[in-house]
């Protein structure tokens, strides 16, 4: 990939859920945040990880970064976009996704939730 200057910007919940089957959707929280629960289908590659993750990413796709609140997420979009992969922000993190009422699951026998 190349370096770019413009950089990805921001997607609703709704807007990510409706877009979900063509996205790839890449949560970048803690495996204790994952485990807590996670949207269904997403990619996780921890934020610390992602340098040595580069074969996970999609580059044909538009990849909607997800964390907790949308701060790590951002960071990471912009990141990925100046190094030239079309990469989007997820505006909340999980904290939106879970009050707009989407799904999501958990690892393990407990019901989701955003940790």
């Amino acid at each position: 990939m190349t370096e770019r200057d413009d950089v990805g910007g921001d997607v609703t919940a709704e807007q990510a859920h409706t877009m979900r089957a063509e996205v790839q959707l890449l949560d970048v929280r803690e495996v204790p945040e994952w485990v807590a629960g996670h949207i269904e289908g997403a990619v996780h590659v921890p934020m610390h990880q992602l340098n040595a993750a580069q074969d996970q990413l999609s580059t044909d796709r538009t990849i909607v970064c997800v964390c907790r609140s949308g701060q790590r997420s951002a960071a990471v979009a912009q990141a990925l976009s100046r190094a030239g992969y079309d990469a989007v922000n997820l505006l909340g993190g999980m904290h939106a996704w879970h009050l707009s009422g989407l799904a999501y699951v958990a690892e393990g026998d407990h019901d989701p939730y955003v940790a």
